[in-house]
């Protein structure tokens, strides 16, 4: 498959976009927030969440990067309706400012998804026998207590790469049971490792909603297109992550704009109609305006470029984490989690979740400084000794430094 897109008409794909989804007018962003463009009603493309019923706008916020709360409320202000968190996310501060948010909201207003995320063994990505569902629900209570709400949207098993993760049955009754008491209307699995095995055991289950990496940069996209088709085919809400990569979105003034990749890099995952909204992780205005520009020009059928300038072998910061270099690596040390927190710190500039990434691991393990050359071949071409070795320096210095 082609990455480059520029002979496609992009006029003539958005207006058979727009045909299949719908579109819907959304009011301009009102106090608190962003001034755009004289403040005309925006058209933003609309899809439904798979069964759930749930109308969303095509680009949504993953907030996990974002601790300012003006830009929250920006988001929602602008037409944005739905914001993702985590438990985890900045040690639940993020929940916390999420939740002072959006108390000035209607309910109704609104979606929320957070996640829950439990301990699994990182070779095997399964979880311990001895799971205990009840720790499950208590760490999901306390989300709903930084939230301010009775109930979430949207609650999501984090970070799973194997099937029978998805299925392991003290957590999956326990997110089944939790749908019936009312405390989460839907729930769903999220996944950023083995995406299609993962894809495919929640599409045979009882999850509403599957959020999944998915982006030009993956060297077996197409293989998540076509479990993400049929994924969508028996009902399943898709919401996409990591659509640009890992890409650095730069303020404007810059001198290092990617403003137009970023753009293209989402209009190139929104070209799949199965995927029915992407949480974008925008922590300035200047990136919302972006995103909230992708909706608009799709709305409108405004001409554009959708050309990725796609990094060559070795660049970009993205790791698809495919753990190939597991087995090259004599040391056998988690190289794919340095490999995310490198992205967590260099791409979207969160030191914060850079460390905590580092803090899973048992440092100490770490070979390279005496493993010369390194005999991981890394099929994007990373330098994985040095990229290992620069990230491993930021474990030492305080957490009051890097808020």
């Amino acid at each position: 498959m082609k990455i480059e897109e520029g002979k496609t008409s992009r006029r003539t794909f958005i207006k058979g976009l727009a045909a299949i989804s719908g579109m819907a007018a959304v009011p301009s962003v009102a106090k608190g927030g962003l001034s755009l463009k004289s403040g005309k009603d925006k058209k933003f493309i609309y899809r439904t969440l798979g069964n759930t019923g749930i109308r969303l706008p095509v680009i949504s916020m993953g907030v996990m990067n974002a601790d300012n709360p003006r830009l929250v409320r920006a988001a929602l202000n602008a037409g944005i309706m739905h914001l993702d968190t985590a438990g985890v996310y900045q040690e639940g501060r993020n929940e916390q400012m999420i939740g002072g948010v959006i108390k000035d909201f209607p309910r109704d207003s609104y979606v929320i998804a957070t996640k829950v995320k439990e301990k699994s063994n990182w070779r095997t990505g399964l979880f311990p026998e001895n799971a205990d569902p009840a720790e499950f629900v208590r760490k999901f209570e306390a989300s709903l207590k930084r939230l301010g709400l009775d109930y979430v949207d949207i609650l999501y098993l984090h970070n799973i790469v194997r099937k029978e993760a998805a299925l392991f049955e003290p957590y999956y009754n326990a997110l089944i049971q939790l749908k019936k008491e009312g405390k989460t209307r839907f729930i769903g699995v999220s996944t950023h490792k083995n995406e299609v095995e993962v894809i495919r055991a929640a599409t045979d289950s009882q999850y509403d909603v599957i959020l999944t990496a998915y982006n030009y940069q993956q060297q077996h996209r197409e293989q998540v297109k076509t479990a993400i088709g049929r994924a969508a085919k028996a009902g399943k809400g898709i919401i996409g992550m990591k659509a640009v990569a890992g890409m650095m979105k730069k303020n404007k003034g810059s001198g290092d704009e990617t403003g137009a990749d970023v753009k293209a890099a989402l209009s190139w995952v929104l070209r799949d109609e199965n995927i029915h909204t992407v949480i974008a992780g925008f922590t300035t205005f200047d990136q919302m305006e972006t995103d909230l520009a992708v909706m608009q020009e799709m709305a409108s059928g405004a001409g554009g470029t959708t050309k990725i300038s796609r990094p060559g072998k070795g660049e970009g910061l993205y790791c698809q984490q495919c753990g190939s270099c597991l087995s090259q690596c004599p040391a056998d040390f988690d190289i794919p989690t340095m490999m995310r927190s490198y992205m967590y710190n260099y791409g979207y500039r969160n030191r914060v979740a850079a460390k905590a990434a580092l803090a899973e691991r048992d440092l100490s393990a770490i070979a390279c400084n005496t493993c010369d050359p390194c005999r991981v071949d890394c099929p994007m071409g990373f330098d994985i000794r040095r990229k290992v070795l620069d990230i491993a320096r930021i474990a030492g210095i305080p957490d009051e430094f890097l808020c």
